[in-house]
């Protein structure tokens, strides 16, 4: 039977604090990443490489690096204070 862990009320969980604009930049690069595949079943040799390079290399990594939204950010902060704090 497998375990599982649950919260405690109040417990701050850790996890990737990604905004909606980090999700588009992760799909557009996901969308890259297919169509770079499917243009290299095709036969594609010269456009397929440059998308799944760009895509990997580029696109990928600016969705996880990039922070996330001000307006998000502050909100979650004022939320881990209060949490803290009491």
């Amino acid at each position: 039977m497998a375990s599982t862990k649950k919260a405690r009320k109040g417990a701050i969980v850790a996890g990737p604090d990604f905004g909606r604009r980090n999700y588009m930049i992760l799909g557009a690069g996901m969308l890259m990443i297919v169509i770079g595949f499917v243009l290299l079943a095709i036969g594609d040799i010269t456009v397929s490489p440059v998308l799944l390079v760009v895509a990997y290399c580029v696109i990928i990594p600016l969705g996880i690096l990039i922070p996330k939204d001000k307006s998000g950010a502050q909100h979650l902060d004022g939320e881990k204070e209060s949490v803290v704090s009491g």
